[in-house]
């Protein structure tokens, strides 16, 4: 199931994506829903409206805490300059004001002279947790959507720590949209790609984790709770690299989507 998050009527709604993809002879829509999904089995108010007519917005609301993973990957540790990889996970958090939604722009800040993309998979968590044990990490995610790790690559050398360099408004664009019937096994074997204007940047697998999914979140939660709609960006593989004004950045995950946002400059008043 596609959990869709989008304009409706002025309003932020909730709705399930069908796609023509699945074998159905309907066009791209979405099935309105009258509640949160993430608090319970969707209601359908049976209002079905195109897919192509609506305004997709981040697929949670703001949650209140943005978890991320760094050098999660071997060799973006290695494209990065580094030599050793963590014994354990490392973790950030980027502040909720950072979360947009597809389609919406990333703002490039006039402090920085080297914005990168990083394309990443992320888990949405469906309920109140602490120190969950890997074994019983499924029974904690509600899904899988993509982000957009931005960072001003500069700055992060210069302050010695990620979260200015990460934090800035528009610096974690999420979706399209949840995509539930992932098993934590199939999630941790996804293809991602991330395109800048069409061109291939970054090509790999989620398999090629140093850290797994279900030890990130046994990991995370040992030191602090997380809460239905809290999010964890799991990290990001080679190929990260430079985008500028005018860009347009994909990220696609099979089985999920693709999260595309163009890039335009910060205007200064």
């Amino acid at each position: 199931m596609r959990i869709a998050r989008f304009t409706h009527h002025g309003a932020p709604t909730y709705g399930v994506v069908e796609l023509a993809s699945d074998g159905g002879s309907h066009p791209d829509t979405v099935a309105i829903v009258a509640s949160d999904p993430l608090a319970g089995a969707p209601t359908y108010t049976g209002e079905r409206v195109d897919l192509a007519d609506v305004q997709l917005l981040a697929p949670v609301i703001p949650p209140t805490k943005v978890a991320c993973i760094g050098k999660n990957y071997a060799d973006h540790i290695s494209e990065q300059g580094g030599t050793s990889l963590p014994p354990e996970p490392i973790v950030f958090f980027k502040p909720t004001t950072s979360v947009i939604g597809t389609t919406e722009a990333i703002v490039r800040p006039h402090e920085t002279d080297l914005l990168h993309y990083e394309g990443e998979l992320v888990v949405v968590f469906n309920q109140t947790c602490r120190r969950v044990p890997e074994e019983r990490a499924e029974d904690v995610i509600f899904g899988y959507t993509i982000a957009n790790d931005v960072t001003c690559r500069d700055l992060q050398a210069k302050d010695g720590q990620w979260s200015r360099a990460k934090g800035f408004d528009t610096f974690c664009p999420l979706g399209p949209w949840i995509e539930t019937d992932l098993t934590l096994h199939e999630a941790g074997n996804l293809h991602l790609r991330t395109r800048v204007n069409g061109e291939v940047r970054q090509d790999a697998d989620t398999s090629l984790m140093l850290h797994p999914i279900a030890r990130l979140i046994a990991h995370v939660s040992a030191f602090t709770t997380l809460k239905r709609g809290d999010i964890l960006l799991t990290g990001t593989p080679a190929g990260v690299g430079e985008i500028l004004p005018g860009d347009t950045v994909s990220i696609e995950i099979d089985r999920i989507g693709t999260l595309t946002n163009p890039v335009i400059p910060e205007l200064m008043s």
